[in-house]
């Protein structure tokens, strides 16, 4: 049965096509970015479907997040999603580490998401699916690194990857799973156009995890296809 949806970065790319998915399905999505007066085509999809509402959120703007749950004021949740984020200058090799951009990088991509759910977990208490999925990478997982460098973007995604851990022990008692999900190489603004597959793909694989989402799976990190990514 649909439920109720909220997501983070709906602006463009993964957020943009995850709240299109789930409202075709009737899912009610309460669609966040930092600035919908400049997100034309979000505005346009909430326009044309009714189940979808738009807010205002600077996932780094911990007053703004607060003021969103008073808000909603209790409202159920039965998915919270933790997609948007940073990623920071590329081509990050040892030696031309820009030290500010890496703490912008690790508040957006790791503080940001912890904060996201300490705020909203108390909305899925009472629903019926009770998942969180959070965002990572692949680049995350130490045990994939053959390549190094990549030192901000990498090392956020990894401590991100052990904050859904604590998170999926810590929420375990509530019956709450906590998913960590890597999109694929993606053909986004981040992605850039030489990667390997659509937005479509990719959230029609991440919405099946989400939807079937168990308590054996929680505190995992699982890639867009199902299979499982090492730590």
């Amino acid at each position: 049965m649909p439920g109720t949806i909220l997501i983070t970065g709906c602006n463009r790319g993964i957020g943009l096509e995850m709240t299109r998915q789930f409202a075709e399905d009737g899912w009610q999505v309460i669609a966040t970015c930092r600035n919908p007066s400049a997100a034309w085509e979000l505005g346009e999809l909430a326009e044309a479907n009714h189940n979808i509402e738009v807010h205002g959120l600077d996932i780094t703007d911990y007053q703004q997040m607060a003021g969103l749950a008073k808000d909603l004021d209790g409202r159920r949740l039965d998915i919270l999603i933790s997609n948007a984020g940073y990623y920071g200058p590329k081509g990050v090799g040892l030696g031309s580490v820009d030290v500010e951009e890496w703490r912008k990088v690790l508040e957006a991509n790791t503080i940001a998401p912890y904060k996201l759910v300490e705020t909203f977990y108390p909305n899925l208490a009472g629903s019926e699916y009770k998942v969180i999925g959070v965002l990572s990478s692949k680049v995350g997982s130490i045990e994939d690194n053959s390549s190094g460098g990549g030192y901000i973007y990498r090392s956020s995604k990894t401590a991100l990857n052990q904050v859904v851990k604590s998170l999926s022990i810590d929420l375990a008692g509530e019956g709450i799973k906590v998913l960590a999900l890597h999109p694929g190489w993606v053909k986004t603004e981040m992605g850039g156009p030489n990667a390997l597959i659509s937005t479509k793909e990719s959230v029609a694989g991440l919405k099946k995890i989400l939807l079937e989402a168990s308590a054996e799976q929680s505190g995992r990190f699982h890639n867009y296809d199902g299979s499982a990514i090492p730590w």
